[in-house]
């Protein structure tokens, strides 16, 4: 449909898109999911991360303008765009100073002892926090990427967010690996030493997996964005020099 309007979807952005599609496959429908469910807190974090924290942002890249446009039929789509309390509300929530905390919410509140173990029994609760995970951390993207817009735009601003909300995500990961006792026992049990490893060390590498992929993201972040505000500054001054000089204008050396 976007060829026949003359428009070809970049390669990278085709990328994202379905390396997003197969974590979501990986995370869901591969072994990851069975050994979460059951036997390890490791494969379980890993499938969380898998979702929320890496596919989430790579839906975005993959979706952006003007692909969005057209992930959803018309007839449905209008109705949403045209949706004024729909549209206000999602204003909202994607500030930063409200989907920070709205993360955070999200995180610490499923890794309570009753909501984690709880969800792991209820097969509909399980299903939840995984679209929680997801939208959460959509939501956190969302004014960061930009996806309205065909590049995404620089602003230091979104190294301070996104560092803010990584942090906030170590803090959990570090006490998994420094808690001395295992804190879903009631759940999984003894059942990691079937796999090689004892139910806490299961739960140093789920805490570990957790504050390595936080370290990634804050990395990645802060040069990107770094880079991109540099980029955007250079085009400015590109963009204003060349205004000062057109025909008919007063240029200034």
């Amino acid at each position: 449909m976007l060829a026949r309007r003359g428009y070809r979807v970049p390669a990278a952005q085709q990328v994202c898109w379905y390396f997003a599609v197969a974590l979501i496959g990986v995370a869901l429908l591969s072994p990851l999911d069975g050994l979460g469910e059951t036997d390890l807190l490791s494969a379980h974090m890993a499938q969380h991360l898998l979702l929320g924290d890496i596919a989430a942002p790579l839906i975005l890249l993959g979706m952006r303008s003007p692909v969005y446009a057209f992930l959803l039929p018309k007839a449905l789509l209008v109705p949403l765009a045209r949706s004024g309390p729909l549209r206000r509300l999602l204003r909202r929530l994607r500030q930063p100073w409200v989907a920070a905390p709205l993360w955070v919410v999200i995180l610490y509140g499923w890794h309570l002892d009753f909501a984690y173990e709880g969800a792991l029994r209820s097969p509909p609760l399980h299903a939840l926090q995984h679209q929680s995970f997801v939208i959460g951390s959509l939501l956190v993207w969302l004014s960061v990427l930009e996806p309205t817009r065909r590049r995404v735009p620089g602003g230091l601003w979104k190294i301070a967010h996104i560092t803010g909300v990584r942090f906030a995500g170590m803090f959990l990961g570090m006490a998994f690996l420094f808690l001395r006792h295992p804190i879903y026992e009631g759940f999984y049990g003894r059942r990691a030493l079937e796999h090689g490893l004892s139910p806490l060390e299961d739960q140093q590498l789920a805490g570990g997996l957790m504050l390595g992929l936080d370290l990634v993201v804050m990395i990645g972040a802060l040069t990107f964005f770094f880079l991109r505000t540099a980029q955007d500054a250079d085009r400015a001054e590109a963009e204003e020099n060349l205004a000062q000089h057109q025909p008919g204008q007063v240029g200034l050396g």
